[in-house]
């Protein structure tokens, strides 16, 4: 089935706040529609190469920029980024695009939001993939995050922030290629005045104020079990510092018809821009159907 570049829409959220997200529209759709959910400060472009396959197996496909991130309006309050309003913000989305039942697609965040909203809305997520997240967090994942969300060196090209991203990260991640860590640099940063910039309000650190080496982290096990009852791809970076093996393990032990993959040379997130991962999401979308 051929496929149409995504068209950027927007909505107002219930406070006017200007969002956007991105229709990869097909003509006719005949599977469910994909609502793709990214992480902390990513935003809907990570998912394109997924979008592509699922919009050329016949299904339309939505990827949300939440309030702060990418071309949606960045919040004059940082308090509201937050989990509630940014649930808000996805079912003005859903309602704008006339979405009523969908699978979900959550990295990170994107996947806590998919088991909150599963827990709140019964009947609206008819199948789950989420990218490296589970119910329960590693502290040490979530303090290495801290260290970089809205920081940034100053930079003059792209070239440099694909080094950078590189650098910083080609531990966790040895299996990216050099041209891969270019696309990520794209999604994560833009030229703006001649220099390079972050494509979030870099107030989203304060989301992150309570995480300490001291404090308890949250556990998302009710939420979780809400979503149980739909099948689910947990897709797992082998080298992840935000989802263990013994929790990947659990979640499987709780949700019977949870299927776990495993994304080699890749930690938190997997960059869902290898052709295997590609392939298993999609062979698990068209059997939802």
């Amino acid at each position: 089935m051929p496929t149409m570049p995504p068209k950027s829409r927007f909505v107002a959220a219930r406070d006017g706040l200007r969002l956007h997200y991105l229709d990869y529209a097909c003509a006719p759709a005949t599977r469910l529609p994909l609502v793709c959910l990214p992480g902390l400060a990513r935003t809907a472009d990570d998912f394109f190469l997924v979008a592509q396959a699922a919009q050329h197996s016949g299904r339309r496909v939505l990827a949300l920029d939440y309030r702060g991130r990418g071309r949606s309006e960045w919040d004059t309050d940082w308090r509201h980024y937050d989990p509630d309003v940014e649930e808000n913000d996805i079912f003005t989305v859903l309602a704008d695009a006339g979405v009523e039942q969908a699978v979900f697609f959550g990295t990170s965040r994107g996947g806590l939001h998919t088991m909150r909203i599963a827990r709140a809305r019964p009947g609206l997520i008819r199948a789950a993939i989420l990218n490296d997240i589970g119910p329960v967090i590693e502290k040490a994942g979530l303090l290495r995050i801290k260290t970089y969300v809205g920081k940034l060196p100053p930079l003059q090209r792209m070239s440099d922030a694909a080094a950078l991203l590189r650098f910083t990260a080609s531990a966790a991640f040895p299996a990216i290629k050099p041209e891969q860590w270019e696309i990520f640099a794209r999604q994560t940063f833009e030229e703006r005045d001649g220099k390079v910039a972050l494509r979030y309000d870099p107030e989203l650190i304060h989301t992150l104020d309570d995480v300490t080496a001291e404090a308890d982290v949250e556990d998302f096990w009710e939420p979780f079990a809400a979503l149980a009852d739909v099948p689910i791809l947990a897709v797992r970076g082998a080298t992840s510092d935000i989802l263990s093996e013994e929790i990947f393990e659990e979640m499987a032990r709780r949700a019977p018809r949870l299927e776990r993959y495993t994304v080699p040379g890749q930690g938190h997130a997997p960059l869902l821009l290898d052709q295997p991962t590609i392939e298993r999401v999609i062979e698990f979308l068209n059997r939802r159907d």
